[in-house]
């Protein structure tokens, strides 16, 4: 009796210990679930829980709680945990990597461009990279790809495709025009040197596109990857000035020119191949042709008198050859808050921004440019819009506040850029409007 006694009381006691972990389990995920709750709602007050590009959705029948999601993320709060299920918390600051897709045990998540309130204008693409206009293929950053990694990769992938059914170029001067020299321009031109594609790399710009127009010192956050011709990149941050300098070295290895400066205006169809117009009056023939343009394109002007002067730049290079200025810089992107505060070591800024928050940074350039205006080094203005710009000051307005003065000796304006649709739309390519739809899928 004494014994089966003992053994009650050990069971109950055992028992009561597995109760007592469960409900330790159950706290802890309540509490887990708050805090994301309290985020999320954060993140609606601030604007931030509204996806404006690629971002993951949830499949919630299918998520298992592994939290992998998150674990892989390199960002911070864009995904959570609430009420046992991985959900969105800060869908704008997604830079569209990836890394969440890829690791999800179940395949839960899926990574969708545009909302069914927000929709964002895409070519036409089917799942080879082509366009609808036949021998015109796209991959980068215009088709919804930014990211580093994934615009080498698609860049390279884009070149595979082409080449299965490309009948050499006979008569054309170029088997493949590859139009912007980007990570994807860069990574499709080396691919294509691969295959042995006789090909012609155009730059409107300089070698790097947009990574081009980073200030020199810009750490850039990537992944490793694969460049053709070259192998295994294990990169994390690298400055931009090292990412050029890797890949003008491979283009020098294995005796690839890029044309830069060199603004394509028109493609148009001509016996049976491609006929690329350039703004200099010359042309190129090919048979095939991939778009690895940005989606930015020309930047965004803001229309306002004075916005020719040459005080006026739409980029930042060199940021610490300028100094003892007071310098204006309009914009509330990362690329606006990241030139403001390099500039703030050596001059004075005011960062003016349309809008009443910065809805769409990156943690890190959050936190930045609260300590700055914490510890005044930048001022910034909310709500407030240029209205013209002076040789010594400019006219800056206020949300409903009369314009008024304030002395200025250089403006930098991160709007961002227009996108090619016309370009594209002349060449017979078909824009559509994705509402929520999916770009990577299981």
């Amino acid at each position: 009796m004494e014994v089966f006694l003992e053994k009650i009381v050990i069971y109950g006691v055992v028992g009561l210990f597995l109760l007592g972990v469960v409900l330790v389990y159950i706290l802890k995920l309540r509490k887990e679930s708050r805090i994301v709750e309290s985020k999320i709602k954060q993140a609606k007050e601030e604007g931030l829980h509204e996806p404006v590009s690629l971002h993951p959705v949830v499949d919630v029948n299918s998520c298992i709680q592994s939290g992998a999601c998150i674990r892989a993320c390199p960002e911070h709060d864009i995904l959570g945990i609430r009420n046992g299920k991985a959900t969105v918390i800060n869908a704008s600051w997604c830079v569209g990597h990836g890394a969440c897709f890829h690791a999800c045990p179940t395949q839960a998540i899926t990574l969708c461009i545009g909302t069914e309130k927000r929709g964002v204008d895409l070519p036409h693409v089917n799942q080879y990279f082509e366009t609808n206009v036949k021998g015109i293929y796209i991959a980068g950053e215009i088709g919804g790809m930014g990211l580093i990694k994934n615009a080498v990769e698609q860049g390279k992938q884009a070149v595979d495709n082409l080449v299965k059914g490309i009948k050499f170029a006979g008569d054309y001067e170029h088997d493949l025009v590859v139009i912007g020299a980007g990570p994807a321009g860069i990574s499709a031109t080396l691919q294509a040197k691969k295959h042995g594609l006789k090909t012609l790399t155009l730059e409107q710009d300089s070698l790097g596109g947009t990574v081009f127009t980073f200030p020199r010192k810009k750490i850039i956050m990537t992944s490793p990857m694969d460049l053709p011709l070259h192998g295994k990149l294990k990169l994390y941050e690298t400055s931009k000035q090292e990412l050029l300098n890797l890949w003008n070295e491979v283009l020098g290895k294995n005796q690839i020119e890029i044309l830069e400066h060199k603004k394509v205006e028109s493609i148009n169809i001509e016996k049976g191949g491609f006929k690329v117009n350039i703004n200099d009056g010359t042309h190129y023939m090919a048979k095939k042709v991939l778009l690895a343009i940005g989606r930015r394109g020309t930047p965004r002007k803001l229309n306002i008198p004075g916005e020719l002067s040459t005080k006026v730049a739409y980029r930042l290079l060199e940021p610490e050859f300028i100094s003892g200025q007071k310098i204006m810089v309009v914009g509330g992107g990362d690329s606006a808050i990241e030139s403001a505060l390099l500039l703030a070591d050596q001059n004075k800024v005011t960062l003016s921004y349309r809008n009443n928050t910065f809805s769409r940074l990156k943690t890190g350039n959050k936190i930045k440019l609260e300590e700055a205006i914490a510890t005044k080094k930048i001022d910034v203005l909310l709500n407030s819009n240029l209205v013209s710009i002076e040789e010594r000051y400019v006219n800056i307005k206020v949300k409903d506040e009369k314009p008024y003065q304030l002395e200025n000796d250089l403006v930098y304006i991160f709007a961002g850029g227009e996108l090619p649709t016309q370009f594209l739309r002349n060449a017979g390519i078909e824009i559509t409007t994705k509402y929520g739809e999916a770009i990577l899928k299981h």
